[in-house]
């Protein structure tokens, strides 16, 4: 670098300048990588959305027990709603759950907008939602093939794209990934990179939780919505525990969270999912897996329930005999589960919490929303939801689920006539072998 600066002093001034300005510029990305957290831009705080009619009733308290009464008034208002859209059926849920999806997208890449703002970076909030499309495109095309192949099959133009859903998924994503490339200006490419991974890891967090959310449904109601009012019922008696008896600060990066407040969560939580779980399993409606009827072109949950959620005789241990005063008790498998759901919901799923409060702690902001009043967005209600449908999906696949005759029958109706014969002729002769069926006699 030396010699050249000198052999352009001796003439070259040209060579020089341009060595200049390239070390000028390669400065310029290193002050990009170097920022402290105090040089990140601040996000422009959310405005208060709270309404004029709580304003004015609460207008007499205190700050504290201001924000005590409408998170609680909004929270009794969003259970009713979902109570609603529960009795509305499984693929209300469904629209629920992709509604809020893109809701807590938006918020995250909005923060990850206006944080950046400055540098206007082309194309990103496009991409962004290109992406988006193309995975969900992708994870829902993946749902139809598995659970409407009786549908896809009526229809020649669905048969086309399920046979080549990974191919046209792929090409989809290909598309987007040369226009990030093409729209790559200079000395803005390490920043663009940047925001390239943060929306990636955005679609990773919220896009595939949400999918395993809706997988977890089709299982059965009841794996949907056991987790996730365990998760609700660990926020607010953790809420309550720690606003009324809180003394000792958990951790750092949450400061209004105490172990007070998570230790009650804990004991609560476990007993609610049991008592959950032991309503919930009686009827139908909730334990039965959702399945798609092509006749009626609706979503039915009937069936004849497994022994997951039949209620058996269970022998107490002799110690606990004497403190109960009985020998035997009633109860289903699945209320057995239900403990090690509620357990991961009280213990494991507020890290999900603590994770977003580092998040925004990062970026210098309270909330990553303002859409519900005393709540802050969407995303602030659902951190700890997508890390516990990933541990739903991992739990019933691990421990629960078994082969599914329904799946099963509908990825043979799909077959080609001759496939199907030979299906039928191999498990013909396996269930005579077994004796289940006796061999035709040919005259």
């Amino acid at each position: 670098m030396s010699e050249l600066r000198k052999r352009g002093a001796g003439g070259d001034h040209e060579t020089a300048n341009l060595i200049d300005k390239d070390v000028d510029g390669e400065d310029r990305f290193a002050e990009l990588d170097l920022r402290t957290d105090s040089d990140i831009p601040e996000v422009v705080p959310p405005t208060d959305r709270t309404p004029e009619i709580f304003k004015k009733a609460l207008s007499g308290l205190s700050s504290r027990w201001k924000n005590w009464w409408i998170r609680g008034i909004l929270t009794l208002a969003m259970i009713a709603v979902f109570s609603l859209i529960i009795y509305m059926g499984s693929f209300m849920l469904m629209l629920l759950v992709m509604s809020i999806q893109v809701k807590c997208f938006h918020e995250i890449i909005t923060i990850g907008y206006r944080v950046y703002r400055s540098y206007e970076l082309p194309w990103f909030r496009t991409l962004s939602w290109y992406f988006l499309l193309c995975v969900n495109y992708f994870f829902y095309g993946e749902t139809v093939a598995d659970y409407f192949a009786t549908f896809v099959q009526r229809r020649e133009q669905l048969q086309f794209l399920i046979r080549y859903h990974r191919f046209i998924s792929f090409t989809l994503y290909l598309a987007g990934f040369c226009l990030f490339v093409l729209s790559l200006v200079k000395r803005h490419y390490r920043l663009q990179f940047y925001m390239f991974a943060w929306t990636h890891v955005t679609l990773l967090i919220i896009v595939t939780q949400s999918h395993l959310v809706i997988q977890n449904l089709f299982e059965g109601m009841i794996w949907f919505l056991v987790p996730i009012s365990s998760v609700v019922c660990n926020d607010i008696a953790a809420y309550i525990f720690g606003f009324f008896f809180g003394r000792t600060p958990l951790i750092k990066l949450s400061p209004k969270k105490t172990w007070e407040g998570f230790i009650g969560g804990f004991f609560s939580t476990v007993v609610f999912g049991f008592l959950v779980a032991t309503l919930l399993a009686q009827y139908q409606y909730f334990v039965c897996p959702v399945e798609y009827n092509s006749e009626t072109n609706r979503f039915v949950t009937e069936c004849e329930p497994s022994e997951l959620f039949q209620f058996q005789k269970y022998s107490i241990p002799p110690l606990l005999q004497v403190v109960l005063g009985r020998e035997t008790v009633n109860l289903c498998p699945f209320q057995m589960h239900s403990i090690a759901l509620s357990t991961f919901a009280s213990l494991i799923g507020p890290f999900g919490g603590f994770f977003a409060s580092g998040f925004k702690r990062a970026f210098k902001i309270k909330d990553f929303a303002d859409t519900i009043p005393g709540h802050g967005g969407i995303m602030d209600r659902c951190d700890c939801q997508y890390l516990m449908s990933t541990f739903v999906h991992v739990y019933i696949t691990s421990f629960i689920r078994g082969p599914n005759p329904s799946k099963l029958l509908q990825q043979l109706l799909v077959l080609q006539p001759e496939q199907q014969l030979n299906v039928y002729k191999t498990l013909k002769t396996h269930l005579i072998e077994k004796g289940i069926l006796q061999p035709s006699l040919r005259g």
